[in-house]
């Protein structure tokens, strides 16, 4: 399934300075040191549009673009350029002077600035249908996951493999899963979010429709991991649209729909390709999500804006510099600079250009540090260490069920795959429960004052509610019997549901609020371990549940997530002092 991961932006807190430097035939002639907000802030941007030059007033003054300033000599084309650095508050200065020009039709129109402004003020329900579409996505590639499983007995037959053989499948997608990320990542770095997930949106779509035509066992595998390359941006990319859109303080919410919708897409996709299955060929099962899926990935195209702060700025800088530069072939040279100290402005010819953009580095070194800082995080880090296992774990049961459903529902209650399927509906339920109940835990906590002042305190309601996945599993253990109802083995399913999304929720939050600038690589860290033990355990299930019997199965790792239910109650007594003694941790809390 679609596993939501996210990727931050830098710690809130940081500032950059940077000189302003003066150029001359690709020569610096000068140099002093100005103070420049972080670019992937929270920053409010003064939206006064660009006014073209107007005529000085009598008072010796120039109105230009509707602001007063002192009349200066024009400066001239050899006139060395100064480069400044840009953010989303910078305020764009007014022009200097008319020049040779006297002519209003030969100036070159301002551009239009407004679709290149900080995500953060967008509007509300611009955010709002960003925040939907992108779940969509989410859900859309979670359902890819689980639906495979319910062809298995048909693939089986039709390869002349075993059905253990055939999850193998699931391995694959799980496998590209966890690898691309660590590769893909930097690209959204440089290129944005849209470009990234365009491309990887094709590619999924195309993977589908190959699985649905493959002739061949080893083509279908091989389709399969693509799919997981192309599905993996849907989690990672989203993780961090999120947090382009809204600050710490205001992310919950839109995180509880995203982990909602990928934990509700993992139960709709057995519960609809159980119904297809049952009634059509193995082919259909993947011609629907093709034909789904690229319904999506159309409306990602045509409605999807780009989201990433740094590339949104450096284009702005790249439209003001052409206008600039427009300006200059007209014969409208220099712009009003205020000098340092508030000092009266002074012309200037000015390119603008982004810290950020210097501060990148190349995209081997980028994909270098992604491959090697999570799992250097996941060995010296015990919160990331800790928290990997126990979320791998959640994951891993999650995937348990694509295998011992329709085990234990065809042994005991001679379900046929149609059957098998609409058990999945109990995790569908379980998740939508779940997304209302941490909304409105939420808003409780809000209300009490008791949220976001630590990131411990993100764990208060996951150290009650974890325990639902141990008791979710021993339920579904001890029930799994002919002379109980099915009923009450699907409750289980559900219950376990809720508890694997608590986790998961609680470790995205207090990996993120721990290590801010470091939180990719944390969260990419227990991606990985997740996503590959939950590629292992459908080839295990069967065989351990049939040895062990199910009662003893469910009890063994009811058992290990009980005791892994003590990790968040650790850290809510002892994370300060832990996170003190972390080189990480400590950094950022200093």
């Amino acid at each position: 399934m679609a596993s939501p991961e996210i990727e931050l932006p830098a710690a809130p807190d940081e500032t950059n300075t940077a000189g302003i430097v003066a150029i001359e035939h690709h020569a610096v002639i000068s140099s002093s040191q100005v103070q420049v907000n972080d670019v992937l802030n929270d920053v409010s941007y003064d939206a006064e549009p660009l006014q073209n030059d107007e005529p000085s007033s009598s008072n010796g003054e120039k109105n230009v673009g509707g602001v007063s300033s002192y009349a200066a000599p024009s400066l001239q084309c050899d006139e060395p350029i100064v480069y400044h650095y840009l953010t989303f508050e910078t305020d764009l200065p007014s022009p200097t002077s008319l020049g040779a020009c006297r002519d209003a039709s030969a100036v070159p129109a301002p551009p239009d600035l407004q679709n290149y402004v900080s995500p953060f003020t967008w509007s509300k329900n611009r955010k709002n249908f960003m925040t939907w579409l992108s779940c969509a996505v989410t859900a859309a590639t979670a359902y890819t996951a689980g639906s495979y499983s319910p062809a298995s007995q048909q693939l089986s037959e039709y390869w002349h493999v075993s059905q253990v053989a055939t999850y193998v499948g699931i391995t694959m997608f799980t496998t590209g899963f966890a690898v691309a990320p660590m590769f893909l990542a930097p690209f959204s770095e440089l290129n944005g979010r849209r470009p990234v997930f365009i491309a990887s949106g094709i590619l999924f779509v195309i993977c589908q429709l190959c699985c649905a035509v493959t002739r061949s066992f080893p083509g279908m595998l091989l389709a399969r991991f693509f799919v997981g390359i192309g599905g993996s941006t849907f989690s990672t990319m989203v993780g961090g649209v999120i947090s382009d859109l809204y600050h710490t303080q205001d992310r919950n919410t839109p995180m509880v729909l995203f982990t909602g919708a990928a934990m509700f897409g993992t139960g709709l996709g057995p519960l609809v390709s159980g119904f297809i299955a049952q009634h059509l060929s193995w082919r259909w099962v993947f011609y629907v999500q093709t034909i789904d899926c690229g319904l999506l990935i159309l409306a990602v195209v045509l409605f999807f804006k780009e989201t990433r702060g740094s590339v949104l700025l450096s284009r702005r800088a790249g439209l003001l510099n052409a206008w600039y530069e427009a300006r200059e072939k007209a014969g409208l040279i220099g712009f009003d600079m205020t000098g340092e100290g508030n000092a009266r402005k002074q012309p200037q010819r000015i390119r603008w250009k982004v810290k950020a953009d210097e501060e990148r580095e190349s995209l081997a070194k980028m994909i270098g540090i992604s491959v090697y800082r999570p799992f250097h995080l996941l060995l010296t880090e015990p919160v990331v260490f800790f928290f990997s296992l126990w979320v791998a774990f959640a994951w891993a049961v999650l995937y348990l069920t694509f295998s011992t459903i329709p085990l234990g529902f065809v042994k005991y209650h001679h379900f046929n795959t149609e059957q098998n399927g609409a058990v999945f509906s109990a995790m569908c339920v379980g998740a939508l429960l779940s997304t209302i109940l941490s909304i409105y835990q939420e808003k409780v906590a809000r209300h009490f004052g008791k949220i976001f002042s630590t990131p411990e305190e993100r764990l208060y309601f996951c150290c009650i509610e974890s325990a639902l996945l141990p008791i979710g599993l021993f339920w579904y253990g001890w029930t799994s019997f002919a002379s109980i109802h099915w009923i009450v083995p699907t409750l289980a399913v559900g219950c376990a549901t809720m508890g694997i999304f608590s986790i998961y929720l609680a470790v995205f939050n207090y990996l993120a609020d721990t290590y801010h600038r470091y939180a990719s690589s944390a969260l990419a860290a227990q991606s990985f371990c997740r996503n590959m033990l939950g590629g292992v355990f459908p080839l295990i299930a069967t065989a351990m549940f049939t040895r062990m019997t199910f009662a003893g199965a469910a009890s063994f790792l009811g058992g290990i997530g009980a005791i892994l239910t003590v990790v968040p109650w650790v850290l809510v007594f002892y994370g300060p002092k832990i996170r003190a003694r972390s080189k990480f941790a400590s950094e950022i809390m200093g």
